[in-house]
């Protein structure tokens, strides 16, 4: 997939940290994000035609967006699962499974 260019913002990189539990996986997930492009988590702001996401959430969404990112992958199925296949402000939703589906090799 060389074609591929991966985001990911500060927030989510936050948010991915509190939720391990052992010093391998936070080692893991450095390295990881070594690989990543980071960016910063925009400030709240209206987004059109806007999915009802969990506060939480908005910024993942919303970094997804200014970082006009084509897709985003999540596995919240609770709470960005309604919304896979859809388009907000350029940016699809999909489950990465899905993802891996679809995108060339």
């Amino acid at each position: 997939m060389a074609a591929v260019h991966l985001v990911t913002s500060d927030y989510a990189a936050e948010e991915a940290r509190r939720n391990l539990d052992t010093a391998e996986q936070r080692a893991n997930l450095e390295a990881l994000l070594a690989a990543l492009d980071l960016v910063g988590t925009p400030a709240d702001r209206p987004i059109a035609v806007a999915p009802k996401l969990p506060a939480k959430d908005r910024p993942i969404l919303l970094a997804a967006i200014e970082a006009r990112v084509t897709h985003l992958l999540s596995g919240d199925v609770e709470h960005f699962g309604p919304y896979y296949g859809r388009t907000v402000e350029g940016v699809l939703l999909l489950p990465p499974a899905e993802f891996l589906r679809i995108i060339p090799r």
